[in-house]
């Protein structure tokens, strides 16, 4: 054999030799992940569904919307004060003093910056009063789900509120079980 067929017989048994590699590692590969969704159980459960059943998601509406009152009660109250200042500022301006209006406008200014830091002040409280209502009761829904994924040996549950789950197995919804827990029918 010359030196050129030789060269040409290794080139070609280095490419057949890589070939099998790639052909022996995608076996591998295909084998490995048929394996692994095979002995993996996948479940699903609609969490918003499940909230809304919850009998402590109604008191805490109810308490929320209850806050949610007070805050606006106070701010209905300033800004009846604001309108009543105006009001009188503007019906009395011809008869006051230019340190006179200097006055009134800087209290009707400064009562209108109130009202805008009660309202941003209200919405930031609202919202830390729904994180402090609800964070109660989503952990124990989340608690009750991990315990009826662990009974019923799932290994993922996937939430269908979520929008991500197109199709699922009925028996594979846990909401039932979930639901049956917490006690709720």
């Amino acid at each position: 054999m010359t030196a050129d067929t030789r060269r040409v017989a290794l080139q070609l048994k280095q490419t057949t030799m890589k070939k099998i590699m790639v052909i022996l590692a995608c076996a591998v590969l295909t084998g490995s992940t048929l394996f692994a969704q095979n002995s993996q159980k996948i479940g699903w459960i609609e969490s918003a569904e499940l909230l809304q059943s919850m009998p402590e998601k109604a008191i805490a509406d109810s308490a929320l919307a209850k806050y949610q009152r007070g805050l606006q009660s106070q701010i209905e109250t300033m800004m009846k004060d604001y309108q009543t200042k105006v009001g009188d500022y503007q019906s009395g301006e011809k008869k006051m003093t230019d340190a006179m209006k200097e006055i009134r406008g800087k209290e009707i200014q400064d009562l209108q910056t109130r009202i805008e830091s009660m309202q941003q002040g209200a919405q930031e409280k609202l919202a830390q009063k729904k994180q402090d209502v609800y964070q109660p009761i989503l952990d124990k829904a989340d608690k009750t789900i991990k315990e009826v994924a662990k009974e019923k040996k799932y290994d993922y549950v996937i939430d269908k509120s979520g929008g991500s789950l197109l199709v699922g197995k009925e028996e594979d919804n846990l909401l039932p079980f979930v639901k049956t827990k917490l006690g709720i029918k």
